[in-house]
């Protein structure tokens, strides 16, 4: 089976300082990803949450506060993209009063990249809202039907 990678960047209006807890801490993260999480951000610590119906299961792998984290992912019950069977690695550079955040999901059956780079795409947009200070409000996705 092939695999492959999804990068992608946003700016966010927030120091690093600012924006890393929103992907480490259970009630910041569902915020703007997730109706519910449970994190435990230490090396080998629980990645769990819960994505409008979607159970992502997965493992904190790595940990640099404020400029890195790194993570398994993948959906229980997905033969595709099994538990733990993708990494997600995120890094956050400075730029003056804001955040430069890369994402890089690695190991992607080349058929889920145009599903997940939809799905990183509107999530991170919510997260630059939220640790920017502003409220998302609900996801518009928890309530339309399937895409």
């Amino acid at each position: 089976m092939s695999v492959d990678e999804y990068r992608t960047e946003v700016r966010i209006d927030a120091v690093p300082a600012d924006v890393f807890p929103y992907l480490i801490d259970a009630e910041l993260m569902v915020r703007w990803m997730g109706d519910w999480a449970d994190l435990d951000p230490a090396a080998d610590g629980r990645f769990v949450v819960d994505i409008n119906g979607v159970p992502i299961r997965g493992r904190f792998l790595v940990i640099e506060p404020p400029n890195r984290v790194v993570f398994s992912w993948g959906a229980a019950g997905n033969e595709h993209i099994p538990p733990e069977s993708t990494t997600v690695e995120i890094t956050l550079r400075s730029v003056g009063e804001a955040t430069v955040l890369q994402l890089v999901h690695r190991h992607l059956p080349p058929d889920q990249l145009p599903q997940h780079g939809l799905g990183w795409a509107h999530f991170l947009d919510r997260l630059a809202i939220a640790a920017g200070g502003d409220d998302p409000g609900p996801d518009p996705w928890a309530t339309e039907p399937e895409r």
